[in-house]
């Protein structure tokens, strides 16, 4: 699970602000207490398929390969299926209870899914709200999250 929570951690810093080399990831984990090396972050880069794109302040940053024909890779389905703790249709609502910390990665994941009925995800520390279109759209957007598990 070290692994997992490390690069759903990793997700989670890059998602929340701009991180411009392995060094800085480096540290930043560090501040939270991950053991980790400039070696196993450069993996944990190139498992996670991250890229470097041009930010708003026109340094290169890390992020997510945002394209709707990519495949969602493996590790991102792990982290998926280790960090979710239940999964509830409600209304035109899907409520997914994480791991804490975790719902950040979870919802960068659901959004890369580009899922037909989902409107957009909502997050706090351990929850995940994927707001549908409707009632029976949220059904049939539980049950495509529901077989990733």
């Amino acid at each position: 699970m070290a692994r997992s929570a490390r690069q759903s951690k990793i997700l989670e810093l890059i998602s929340a602000k701009d991180v411009e080399t392995q060094d800085e990831l480096v540290s930043q984990l560090k501040a939270l207490d991950y053991d980790v090396t400039q070696a196993t972050i450069s993996r944990d880069i190139k498992e996670l398929g991250l890229i470097k794109i041009l930010s708003d302040s026109k340094n290169y940053k890390y992020a997510f390969v945002d394209s709707s024909a990519q495949q969602i890779s493996d590790k991102f389905a792990g982290i998926f299926k280790e960090s979710i703790i239940s999964i509830k249709p409600a209304k035109n609502l899907v409520v997914l209870k994480t791991l804490r910390g975790m719902a950040s990665a979870i919802s960068a994941f659901i959004d890369k899914m580009n899922l037909e009925f989902a409107l957009g995800c909502v997050y706090g520390d351990d929850t995940v709200m994927v707001v549908c279109s409707g009632d029976d759209e949220a059904l049939l957007t539980y049950e495509k999250l529901s077989t990733i598990l």
